[in-house]
């Protein structure tokens, strides 16, 4: 095994980040991702993933990240990180990318080696899926063999001021001797706290809790929204008040819905294992319900706002501004818009969609494009970009009639002012 040197299985989202962050901070890196497009990318220097700081990194680390298809890569290497994807399908817990991921590397690991799962988990995982895949397929003994243990992953794309470097860890290993080489491994790479904790149990349910309380949270405003929507009262007006408490009070802010790999995910994994240790999370599957139904509701405003003006659905054209789950970026996992627009399509609407981010997905080329003979516009992503281009001038100058601002992003009393219909989420 070569000295300091790290394989990063997975070079997506969480994976890529972290290569490149281990070859900067002078690791010899592996990386193992079964997508040859990707591989090939990487060792040209080139970014799979739209993020202006990979774009910038990437290239000057050309030759420092050796990206493979191959698991051999596997047994040259001191540590090893696993970051695949760990989706739900329909509500269901799918650890099968995890299995083939440790399967596959099984047979190459050595002893003495450090191995952590990054891939967001539910409790239990760790020790009752991938360790005995692990023990089956080299004939090593976790925890005395090699080291194995969870870190749950933190990274939020597009986010210039906690990059990944700079975001505290918790993690967890099957032995003390575990925990202390991985804390030693993180802290040779994050400038933030490293906090271990007692059983890899606790650090895999830390991820799931995380997510699920921003999911509970979203879905309680999303709720009042709709509430407020019916008594005429401003949320967003409320929660500028509320926050004036300096205590005892956290701002969460409505939306069209949840999107991303985390957040729209990662409740399904604690409401499935805690099933089956006989509880069941109601309050965690009416969030995700709250929530799921939110694009259904933002194309009921739409519907409702198009009657306001006297057109006939299939009369009507509306522009869907922003497809990516959240601003600057490329990202369409469980976006919001993307569901948007098929719900507005069978509502009858000549639907327009456009992002500067995703452009293969856009039907138009520009914003003016997206604009032209558009009735109604939807905000569906609030990127910088739009914030500074559509201005209640801009607005009225490219005929807009309506705005559904999905983001509560838009300056309202500036497009009333203009004489276009306003519509946020519970304003």
């Amino acid at each position: 095994m070569e000295a300091k040197s790290v394989c990063i299985v997975g070079l997506g989202y969480v994976g890529l980040p972290l290569a490149c962050l281990c070859a900067e901070k002078g690791y010899r890196v592996k990386g193992l991702d079964l997508n040859t497009e990707i591989v090939e990318k990487t060792n040209q220097g080139i970014s799979h993933i739209k993020d202006r700081l990979l774009e910038e990194k990437l290239p000057k680390l050309k030759g420092k990240i050796d990206a493979v298809t191959g698991p051999k890569a596997i047994s040259q290497v001191e540590t090893i990180i696993v970051c695949v994807p760990t989706p739900a399908k329909d509500t269901e817990p799918d650890l099968e990318p995890l299995k083939k991921a440790v399967k596959s590397i099984s047979g190459f690991l050595r002893e003495g080696q450090l191995l952590l799962i990054e891939s967001t988990v539910y409790p239990g995982t760790i020790e009752e899926v991938v360790k005995p895949i692990l023990e089956e397929g080299s004939g090593l003994k976790a925890g005395r063999d090699f080291f194995l243990g969870h870190c749950p992953e933190r990274i939020d794309p597009g986010n210039e001021n906690f990059t990944i470097e700079r975001i505290p860890r918790v993690l967890a290993c099957l032995s003390k001797e575990g925990t202390e080489k991985a804390k030693g491994f993180y802290n040779s790479i994050i400038d933030a706290e490293i906090v271990s904790l007692s059983s890899v149990k606790a650090a895999e349910a830390v991820k799931v809790v995380e997510n699920t309380f921003r999911d509970i949270n979203i879905a309680f405003v999303n709720e009042l929204a709709q509430s407020f929507d019916k008594m005429a009262i401003d949320l967003a007006e409320v929660i500028k008040g509320a926050s004036t408490k300096p205590f005892g009070y956290m701002p969460f802010y409505p939306g069209p819905g949840v999107g991303g790999h985390c957040i729209a995910q990662d409740p399904y994994y604690l409401i499935a294992r805690a099933k089956t240790a006989g509880f069941e999370h109601r309050f965690l599957r009416l969030a995700r319900e709250i929530n799921k139904a939110m694009p259904a509701y933002v194309a009921g405003l739409v519907e409702h706002t198009i009657e306001n003006l006297g057109i006939e659905p299939e009369k009507a054209t509306v522009s869907v501004l922003g497809l990516a789950y959240k601003p600057d970026v490329d990202d369409l996992r469980e976006s919001p818009s993307i569901k948007i627009v098929e719900l507005l399509e069978k509502k009858g609407f000549k639907v327009n969609a456009f992002d500067p981010f995703v452009p293969e997905k856009s039907s138009q080329v520009s914003l003016e494009e997206a604009l032209e003979g558009a009735d109604c516009i939807v905000l569906g992503t609030h990127h910088s970009k739009f914030k500074q281009k559509l201005s209640p001038a801009f607005l009225k100058e490219n005929g807009v009639k309506a705005v559904v601002d999905a983001r509560n992003f838009l300056d309202k009393q500036g497009i009333e002012a203009k004489g276009i219909i306003y519509k946020g989420i519970g304003r």
